[in-house]
């Protein structure tokens, strides 16, 4: 029998050894149910087809193996010893492809699978981990993998299924889901280190100030801070200080010890600025920009693990 194409075979031959497969399969099951109901009449029922047809389709497998599989009286069928010992090989592996089925059928309504998603720390502490962590306890089948990248990460490269940034920094090409608020950068520093240093006025007043640096991964340059003027005009500013991090939160923690200056996202520093331990400076220069968006390819099919992560980031309003 053709139970299996071998990787070498010629497309014709492939394409009858697939005929020959499909039809040996549906033959086997045929005998599969004629063997455990031991009877023609029961059997057909069971397959949903005619006797006579039933009949017909295990005559046909047995000219085709030689060999007899059942032997008939006029009151009972049973296998014969080579069709028992086809069958003790056949049935474990249809009853673990029934079983397979049994579950992706069930996995419909229940989302099962993992969601690998890249992004900067500040994105998975702040919004991916508070968003998702209640959904995961409500979805036990759901697994989800935070990849932590300050780089313009290629999703299938990294073989991630979505990616975090900012709205204006979505490539074409992506489905853009807003998942966060508007948010803006802030320089923010110490009362101690302010009242040592001064407060700058002007963006321009940062080269006399001691600033922490944020080397970018993507591609090993230091971060020229941005800032942005009455005119809407954008302004960058390269800094200079004692500190360089390539992530954002250490710099954060850096200015709440007086190391200098860091020019952070709002809503991180939100508990520092509301406890005393930073100051925010410059705000003038500091714009609203389009906050987190969670995007993925445009041709991803999404899987039912992925819908529930998707569903759980969704800003709201």
């Amino acid at each position: 029998m053709y139970l299996r194409c071998g990787p070498s075979l010629s497309g014709e031959r492939q394409i009858e050894a697939t005929r020959m497969l499909r039809e040996n399969i549906h033959d086997l099951i045929a005998l599969a149910a004629v063997a455990e109901e031991r009877n023609f009449t029961r059997a057909a029922a069971r397959l949903n087809v005619s006797q006579s047809a039933l009949s017909h389709t295990i005559k046909g497998l047995e000219t085709r193996l030689g060999m007899r599989l059942l032997t008939r009286t006029t009151r009972s069928v049973a296998p014969t010893l080579e069709c028992e010992d086809l069958l003790a090989t056949l049935n474990p592996c249809f009853e673990m492809i029934e079983a397979r089925l049994q579950a992706l059928n069930e996995a419909r309504d229940r989302p099962t699978g993992t969601v690998r998603i890249v992004g900067v720390e500040y994105a998975i502490e702040s919004l991916l981990l508070p968003k998702l962590a209640p959904v995961l306890k409500q979805h036990p089948s759901v697994n989800v993998e935070f990849v932590m990248d300050y780089g313009y990460t290629d999703l299938a490269s990294a073989q991630c299924d979505a990616g975090v940034r900012y709205g204006e920094q979505v490539s074409e090409g992506m489905i853009a889901v807003r998942i966060g608020p508007d948010e803006r950068m802030v320089c923010v520093g110490a009362p101690e280190y302010f009242e040592r240093a001064g407060v700058p006025e002007t963006p321009q007043d940062l080269g006399g100030h001691q600033c922490i640096n944020l080397r970018l991964s993507n591609h090993g340059s230091l971060y020229a801070w941005e800032f942005e003027d009455a005119e809407g005009q954008e302004m960058r500013v390269k800094v200079q200080g004692q500190v360089c991090f390539n992530t954002i939160n250490p710099a954060m923690y850096a200015a709440v010890d007086g190391l200098g200056l860091a020019l952070v996202p709002e809503r991180l520093a939100e508990r520092y600025l509301a406890s005393g331990a930073l100051r925010i400076c410059l705000e003038s220069y500091s714009p609203y920009f389009p906050g987190f968006h969670l995007y993925f390819p445009s041709r991803l099919r999404p899987s039912s693990a992925f819908q529930v992560v998707l569903d759980a980031l969704k800003e709201r309003g």
